[in-house]
């Protein structure tokens, strides 16, 4: 069994940059999120991970493939890893998202359920974070986990066993940047050591 798990968040494409909505659109990362990759990459080789696991999306594999080419370790993508599915929402701006759906936006944005546009929920994000991470925490020594930002979110709260709802009160990882989490073998389970590291 896996007694470290590192949760790392795709570098930075030009959609992030605008501020438009990505969910499952399978977007490239920019020039700088290469560069992202290319640094952390170095400083997450130092912790010797014994397995690397990704979303599917071009943004999560190629962020990836950069710690991959310094340790030899293979990618394994994991398509249950993917960011928020956001329906019709995809490729807006979220200004654009606040002026076609206002009232559904607000919810989003207070962290309520939307039920409409095609988003799909947080208990369903939640799901399916969770069963991947049942499976990479099954492999033994360090796993990194590389995904989106709502998806490290969730799953830091699955591995930690919050109630529905902590979740959004954490602060989105940045782009690039990782939490680790150790078993903690005196209570059982995991413990949260780093959140948002760069």
């Amino acid at each position: 069994m896996s007694d470290r798990l590192i949760i790392w968040r795709h570098g930075n494409t030009e959609w992030n940059a605008s501020q438009r909505v990505q969910g499952h659109a399978d977007i490239p990362l920019s020039p700088l999120g290469r560069e992202q990759a290319a640094v952390a990459a170095r400083k997450l080789a130092a912790l010797r991970p014994d397995h690397i696991l990704a979303s599917d999306l071009r943004r999560a594999a190629d962020t990836a493939a950069a710690l991959s080419a310094l340790v030899d370790v293979p990618v394994r993508a994991d398509a249950r890893l993917r960011e928020r599915y956001y329906g019709e929402w995809q490729g807006l701006t979220l200004l654009q998202i606040a002026d076609r759906y206002p009232e559904a936006y607000l919810r989003w944005r207070q962290g309520h359920p939307v039920d409409a546009h095609g988003v799909e929920s947080t208990e369903e994000l939640a799901k399916r974070a969770r069963e991947a991470l049942q499976d990479a925490a099954a492999r033994s020594g360090t796993v990194v986990v590389t995904c989106h930002g709502g998806t490290a979110k969730q799953a830091v709260a699955e591995l930690l066993e919050w109630p529905p709802g902590v979740a959004r009160t954490l602060v989105g990882m940045a782009n690039c940047h990782w939490s680790v989490l150790e078993q903690d073998d005196r209570r059982g389970g995991w413990r949260l050591v780093t959140y948002n590291a760069s």
